[in-house]
């Protein structure tokens, strides 16, 4: 096992990812896999979650699919409850589903702005509300909450969201104090990515970026800061934000 192995080796551990059919959730459940970790995989449509547990399954790590509307904490409850049902514990936490439409703030509807706060804060809050509560009362855990610069650099078109994921920020920073210290909560402040969502963007967005990198990051990118956050070895890391942005001033 080399030095870099060792330092994330994940085995044994089960990780609930949600949003993780995709994008940098998916990354982030491969990365999970790769390194010794069972892994749930939510997300609102099953099949997709199916689609990845597959190749989680073929890595020789346990992966269970779980369709949930995050925003809808009904859902969120029996995710957890078939998690703990499936693997007795969750180890790690990442609240990473979310949606981020860019309209107008004079354009934005009671029904748009409730399922933007109710995916981005509304729902990781409820999750994480449940399952830090069995982390502390187990042996612990991680929670990894994905936020967006838009939580530090609020822009025009996407206030609602700017505000949930500026929510998010401080949830974090509450909750590592409140189911500390057995419980380790971190946010990382996610920049530009070129997802699937990408493709919509203009070329030019697509090719660089205000960033000191000057470019967008990659999906995999995302990777090696989750799993130091994930691993035991950031066992004096809570209550952080870490940008991971290219740069943004």
């Amino acid at each position: 096992m080399s030095t870099t192995d060792s330092l994330f080796d994940l085995s044994g551990k089960v990780i609930l990812v949600t949003g993780g059919s995709r994008g940098l959730g998916y990354q982030m459940v491969r990365a999970f896999a790769e390194h010794g970790a069972d892994v749930i995989i939510a997300s609102r449509k099953l099949e997709a979650c199916e689609a990845v547990a597959a190749q989680v399954r073929q890595l020789g790590r346990r992966a269970l699919a779980v369709a949930c509307h995050v925003g809808r904490w009904g859902e969120v409850e029996q995710l957890v409850n078939t998690a703990y049902e499936t693997f007795d514990r969750v180890d790690v936490l990442v609240n990473n589903a979310g949606m981020s439409p860019a309209v107008p703030t004079h354009e934005v509807t009671e029904e748009l702005f409730d399922k933007v706060i109710g995916l981005n804060f509304k729902g990781p809050f409820r999750l994480s509300a449940l399952v830090a509560r069995r982390m502390a009362e187990g042996e612990g855990g991680s929670i990894i909450n994905i936020s967006s610069t838009g939580g530090l650099r609020p822009a025009p078109q996407i206030i609602p969201y700017a505000g949930a994921k500026a929510a998010l920020n401080a949830m974090s920073v509450g909750l590592a104090q409140e189911y500390g210290p057995k419980v380790r909560v971190n946010t990382i402040s996610a920049g530009p990515f070129l997802t699937d969502i990408a493709k919509a963007w203009p070329a030019e967005l697509r090719d660089r970026c205000d960033n000191a990198l000057g470019r967008p990051g990659l999906p995999e990118e995302i990777v090696t800061t989750a799993l130091y956050l994930a691993s035991p070895h950031s066992s004096y890391t809570t209550a952080s934000l870490i940008k991971v942005d290219g740069g943004l001033a």
